[in-house]
């Protein structure tokens, strides 16, 4: 199986960076835009980054050592875990002033470190490198319901395959496995200069194959992108 490792700490100080210049980049650099002015640029690209605070909360350090049980006694821990966040690319071609469609790549991915130990807590053995992947495919459609010559008000739905793969195996001894995908764009915000375009979006990825095997929930709740339209 490939090895899809992806190495971007980014810690929530960094977060609210990003999203500060982000919105500096909203405000400062804008130019006013007409809406027939905007349908003679109908291809959009962006690529952009999105968070992994969900996981964060979900997949994180024990706060408990077991100490009180027999030397032979082992535990299997994940501990040292690293969120390196998501990295998207889309492309939406504008079909008219208030809908646009088109497709979007998604990768994020989290790793951990595997510390064995015995039942007074002592460490036994450390295996590094642990990790799973997210690689998400799908088609995307955006409704702008507020149009503004510096900003545009949007929201959006996307749908395809989530693919989870990693050093781990599933019930069946595979590393890889597949599932439904959901991207769910709750309020987004763009603002325009020239044919460069910046954007702010809230609202959620979702990706499972059952209820037990479940890739993704409510990840990417933030997500910023810089685009270009032609």
């Amino acid at each position: 199986m490939p090895s899809i490792t992806l190495r971007l700490r980014i810690t929530h100080r960094t977060l609210r960076g990003i999203l500060l210049l982000a919105l500096c980049c909203t405000t400062l650099c804008l130019q006013a835009e007409t809406k027939d002015q905007r349908m003679q640029l109908r291809h959009e690209l962006r690529l952009g980054w999105g968070d992994q605070l969900f996981e964060s909360l979900v997949w994180h350090n024990p706060t408990h050592t077991v100490s009180t049980m027999p030397e032979s006694w082992q535990q299997t821990s994940h501990e040292d875990y690293r969120y390196n966040q998501h990295l998207w690319a889309e492309y939406h071609y504008r079909v008219n002033g208030w809908f646009s469609a088109g497709g979007m790549l998604d990768m994020s991915e989290v790793g951990w470190t595997d510390v064995v130990r015995n039942g007074k807590g002592a460490e036994l053995s450390r295996t590094p490198n642990r990790y799973f992947y997210n690689l998400v495919l799908m088609s995307t459609i955006r409704f702008t319901y507020f149009h503004h010559p510096y900003v545009n008000l949007y929201s959006g739905l996307g749908l395809g395959i989530g693919i989870n793969g990693g050093t781990e195996t599933n019930a069946q001894g595979k590393h890889t496995d597949a599932g439904a995908a959901l991207q769910v764009t709750v309020l987004g915000l763009s603002a325009n200069w020239k044919r460069w375009c910046w954007s702010v979006d809230l609202g959620g990825l979702y990706s499972l194959k059952n209820a037990n095997a479940i890739f993704m929930a409510s990840s990417r709740i933030i997500s910023v992108g810089i685009g270009v339209r032609l």
